[in-house]
């Protein structure tokens, strides 16, 4: 076991783990560490604890030190000088007439570094743009492509659920989401419905898939036959999160099929429904799975 602490450099940023040494840290403590950037400015998320060695990187580096009040007034310099080097980068992204689109700038905290990020269609030839900014700020120039996902986590907004973006408020690194989960969550595959506002799939499907899936494995499917306390039937519904099922039973002589709701602990599958392996599906159906594959990240 390792003592750490987890630092933030940004809000929603991804959590690294420190070596706190003997500082007496506490949670939201402001400290200064050393990354592979250079010396950086960062909040503890985390307080101290203690983690297994596989779920760290060795060499665990350690905590600089807390930061001082004079490295509060330099980490407020740096965000101010950044905005002013944004609204310089995008003046000179229109002289050099490049299909970029800028997104955020930062300073590294001992200003060794000035990144700024960008999203585009494809590879960009960047390099007379980065001699132009070396010149003007005589420092280290990055230009970093960014992912859609990436670009709504740095501006921020409101989902279709009228809250904040998960990503630009707690959610630290980018989990995948599939089609499948969708599928799993009997949710309408109607592309703009199930898509947040990077045009990727929402992130919320992952939250609560495992409870999907844990269920659906117990859950027969429609069209399998089960048994039930009023006989054998079909499958012609289910609710996978009640964990209830609509079972439909053959007429009796003129009369209609019955329909009734049973309880999964009611029921015992006798004859699971045929799964198709695809080789059935519609044109309509195959152009659907490929244009809802590109929302996968």
């Amino acid at each position: 076991m390792t003592k750490v602490v987890g630092i933030r450099f940004k809000k929603a940023g991804k959590i690294y783990y420190f070596d706190p040494l003997d500082f007496e840290i506490k949670l939201n403590d402001d400290v200064i560490v050393e990354t592979a950037r250079g010396f950086e400015y960062g909040n503890v998320v985390v307080g101290p604890k203690e983690v297994e060695d596989s779920e760290i990187i060795h060499p665990l580096k350690p905590i600089v030190r807390l930061a001082t009040d004079e490295d509060r007034t330099i980490n407020k310099e740096n965000k101010e000088k950044a905005k002013e080097a944004f609204d310089v980068c995008i003046s000179k992204i229109k002289t050099h007439n490049l299909e970029m689109n800028l997104v955020d700038s930062e300073y590294t905290f001992d200003r060794n570094k000035l990144i700024f990020y960008f999203t585009a269609e494809g590879r960009i030839d960047f390099r007379e743009l980065v001699k132009d900014l070396a010149s003007i700020f005589k420092t280290r120039i990055e230009l970093r492509q960014i992912g859609v996902r990436d670009e709504a986590k740095s501006i921020g907004g409101l989902g279709p659920c009228g809250v904040s973006l998960c990503c630009s408020t707690w959610l630290g690194d980018f989990q995948p989401v599939s089609i499948k989960m969708a599928k799993d969550q009997d949710l309408s595959l109607n592309p703009t419905k199930i898509s947040g506002i990077c045009g990727r799939l929402f992130c919320c499907l992952k939250y609560e898939h495992k409870t999907y899936s844990d269920s659906l494995e117990k859950m027969p499917s429609v069209n399998s036959i089960v048994l039930t306390p009023d006989g054998e039937g079909k499958v012609v519904d289910t609710n996978t999160l009640q964990e209830r099922i609509m079972v439909e039973f053959p007429p009796a002589p003129k009369k209609t099929a019955q329909v009734k709701e049973y309880t999964l602990d009611e029921i015992k599958i006798i004859k699971k429904a045929h799964e198709c392996g695809g080789c059935c599906k519609g044109k309509i159906e195959d152009e659907l799975d490929e244009e809802l594959r590109k929302l996968e990240d």
